[in-house]
Formats: structure tokens, C-alpha cells, sequence
């Protein structure tokens, strides 16, 4: 019964549309762009959502970096003699559970060290490509990543390099997901690889280990740990992990013990020492304001669309009086009224919908030829249709039940 009701109404509702062309035309154009770009742009914040949100790998809640840069004047073995007494220096401050020293962090944004992995020592083919910490055998207990297979470093295995120079060693670790990269087959451990430097053995492969880079999905988890310590004239960074998340006091004795260790480095006062919470704030905090935008703008939308909806509704209601008072005197019930319009509703946002998919699978497209953007799955605007049609029922409940409450004789004495 309400199928065929709904049937019958359908010549009347194409019928009153037709003598309203502009203004349907206008609601439907303005149902499609409101759906191409919602869709669109709440994929796009969703994918900076699940950006922003994903695992580091290490203890963030107990680690801090100091980035300690070096005054003018020394040579690679003070340098490094330096890095060594610093070290056990901050290893004796109250609270410090242990410490490395590289030369960047997860979520630094600098520092950045990309080694090809081969697997021959004249392939052609592009190798796989990690980024680089430079550790020791403190790194894994210092991040406080999980070493699924393999060994630790060994201290007589680390070394010292120069900035400049080609990175080698004996033996690396590396990530699952790049041991994943370079070994399909999973059989990773013990093998052979080559880097830039020469051929190293795979002697450790830890779980998770998120590159300092945060502005690119392709090296998330690639990462290598070499067995070195830097011998930079710029600076080091020192990795401190701590017992207790209360990290402000063991960051203030740390810096107070390298003070003490006399006038030859440089740390910044303000930003010489950040922990790795702060530094996912830091550097999450354009893909946070993007996502925030984003969302204001689609929320705009959604209400500008509803708003002309309901505008569109009550002026037709206004102009339907005597029609209206019409039907409800040859028996329409207010159910029937209220069907009337939301039938119509449906069919202009229906109309808006169709458009709408189309626009925004275009829109994807263009996006992806100007902006590292993915895929958008068709049910992302499918959602974004569902929504939009809930919407524009809700938009014209209030204009359809102002129009089923007209009582038939105010209506008729219009005529």
C-alpha cells in the first residue's frame, strides 16, 4: 500500500518540480558539490587521522632527546672521546634507565640518514631504501623496541664514522617491514645485503622502529640500526629512556650533568631537550590543523546544503497553500502531506546524489595526479550519500509539518 501510494504521488511531485526547474537545478548542483567535496575531504582527514595515530614503535612515554651541538676546534677523536664520557655520564643521572647516542629520533623531521639495501653488490635493480640510526648495544633497550629475531649489537662492534663517509659495518638490524621488503620469503636473518658502504649481515631483526621522517607513508617503518657513532662536528642527539614517566626532573639532571662536563657543546635552552611526546606534537601538528579545517569545512557544507533545503521547502510550502488546502479537503490525510514532501525531498537529493559520485570519483582522480593521495574507496561517498539523504529528510520535516497542520478552509479561502 504505501508503495503504490508512493507511485501515485510521483506525477505530481515531477509535475511541480518541472514548473521549478532554476531552483531544483539549484539544490541538486549544490547537493553534488556538497557531496564531492565532504566525500573527499573526510577521506582526507581520515587519512591524516590514521597518519597522526600511528605507533612509533619505541617507549615514547619514557624517552627524551637532548640534541647537543659541539663548539668549533675538535677533531673526530675528541669528538668522539666526548660522546663516550657523555654517555656514561648521563647513564649515572637518578632515574635514567639507559641511553644511545644517533644523529636523529623517531618524529624529528631532521637528521635524516637513506641507505639502499641490495641484495647483490651489482644489482641494477632499485633497491629497497631504509633510513638510518646510528646505535649501539643501548639503542634496543633505549627505545624500548622488541627484537623478534637475532642478536644485540656487541660493543666491540661499534664504530666510529664520519658524516661524509660511506655507511658499512658488519652487522645490522632492521625492521620487520623492511626485512619483509628485502626478504619476501621471510628468511631474512643471517643473510648478506649491501649498503652503500659495503656488505653488512642481517644480525637482528626488530619489530617496529618509525623513521624521523613523519611527511611520508613509504618509509614508515623502514628503518636500519648501524653499530657507529657519529663523529659530526654539528652535534649528536643522545636518546635518554627513563624509569618513571615523570620525565621533567631526569631531564633538568641530565642537562645539569653535561653542563658539568665543561664549555665544549652547545644545547638550546628552549628546545635543546624535548620529549618524544612533545615531539609527536610537534610534528603532527599541520596533519592536526588540516583535519580540523577540513572538518569545519565539510560541517559548513552540510549545514549551508540543509539551510537551502529548508528554505526551498518553506517558500514552496507557501506558494502550495491552495493546493495543499485542496487535497486535505478531497480527504489527504496529514501522513499523505507529509509523504508529499518528503518524496520530493528525496528525489531532488536523489538527483544531487547521482551527480555527486560522479564529481567526487573525479575529484579523487584530480587529487591523486597533484597530491600523494590514495584511492578513495566507494563507500566513503556511498556514507557521505546515506548522509546527505538523512539530512535533506530532516531539512524538510519542519516545512512538511507546517504544511500538514494548514487547515483545508484557511487554505481554500486563498483561492
Amino acid at each position: 500500500m504505501a508503495v503504490t501510494r508512493a507511485i501515485m504521488q510521483l506525477r505530481p511531485i515531477l509535475a511541480a518540480l518541472s514548473r521549478h526547474k532554476v531552483a531544483t537545478l539549484l539544490i541538486v548542483l549544490q547537493v553534488a558539490l556538497t557531496l564531492a567535496v565532504t566525500s573527499n575531504a573526510l577521506f582526507i582527514v581520515a587519512t591524516r587521522v590514521v597518519h597522526l595515530s600511528r605507533a612509533s614503535g619505541v617507549d615514547e612515554s619514557h624517552l627524551f632527546a637532548i640534541r647537543n651541538g659541539w663548539k668549533g676546534g675538535q677533531n673526530a677523536t675528541q669528538i668522539d672521546a666526548n660522546i663516550r664520557a657523555d654517555l656514561e655520564a648521563l647513564r649515572h643521572v637518578s632515574g635514567v634507565r639507559d641511553v644511545f647516542s644517533s644523529q636523529a629520533y623517531p618524529l624529528e623531521n631532521y637528521g635524516v640518514r637513506l641507505a639502499g639495501v641490495r641484495l647483490k653488490a651489482d644489482q641494477t635493480k632499485r633497491p629497497p631504501v631504509g633510513v638510518v640510526y646510528l646505535a649501539d648495544e643501548h639503542a634496543i633497550d633505549t627505545l624500548g623496541v622488541t627484537l623478534e629475531e637475532g642478536r644485540n649489537f656487541r660493543p666491540e662492534e661499534v664504530s666510529t664514522i664520519n658524516p661524509d663517509g660511506a655507511m658499512s659495518a658488519p652487522g645490522i638490524i632492521i625492521t620487520r617491514s623492511l626485512a619483509d621488503k628485502i626478504f619476501p620469503d621471510g628468511q631474512g636473518l643471517g643473510k648478506t645485503v649491501y649498503l652503500p658502504g659495503g656488505p653488512s649481515t642481517v644480525i637482528g631483526i626488530i619489530a617496529s622502529l618509525q623513521s624521523p621522517l613523519t611527511t611520508t607513508h613509504t618509509l614508515d617503518g623502514d628503518s636500519i640500526l648501524l653499530p657507529a657513532r657519529s663523529s659530526d662536528p654539528d652535534g649528536v642527539v643522545y636518546l635518554v629512556r627513563t624509569q618513571s614517566t615523570g620525565m621533567t626532573p631526569v631531564m633538568a639532571a641530565a642537562l645539569k650533568s653535561l653542563e658539568q662536563r665543561g664549555g665544549m657543546r652547545i644545547v638550546d635552552p628552549n628546545s635543546g631537550a624535548v620529549t618524544l611526546a612533545t615531539a609527536r606534537e610537534h610534528a603532527y601538528a599541520t596533519d592536526r590543523s588540516v583535519a580540523t579545517l577540513l572538518s569545519i569545512v565539510c560541517g559548513l557544507l552540510l549545514l549551508a546544503t540543509a539551510g537551502g533545503i529548508v528554505g526551498l521547502s518553506s517558500f514552496w510550502v507557501s506558494q502550495r497553500r491552495t493546493q495543499i488546502g485542496i487535497r486535505r479537503s478531497l480527504g489527504a490525510t496529514t501522513g499523505d502531506i507529509l509523504r508529499y514532501f518528503h518524496a520530493e525531498n528525496f528525489l531532488i537529493v536523489s538527483g544531487g546524489v547521482v551527480l555527486g559520485l560522479v564529481l567526487a570519483v573525479l575529484a579523487n582522480i584530480g587529487l591523486m595526479n597533484a597530491y600523494p593521495l590514495q584511492v578513495m574507496p566507494l563507500y566513503v561517498p556511498a556514507i557521505g550519500a546515506l548522509v546527505l539523504w538523512g539530512l535533506g529528510q530532516l531539512a524538510v520535516w519542519g516545512p512538511a509539518s507546517y504544511a500538514a497542520k494548514v487547515p483545508p478552509v484557511v487554505a481554500i479561502r486563498t483561492i
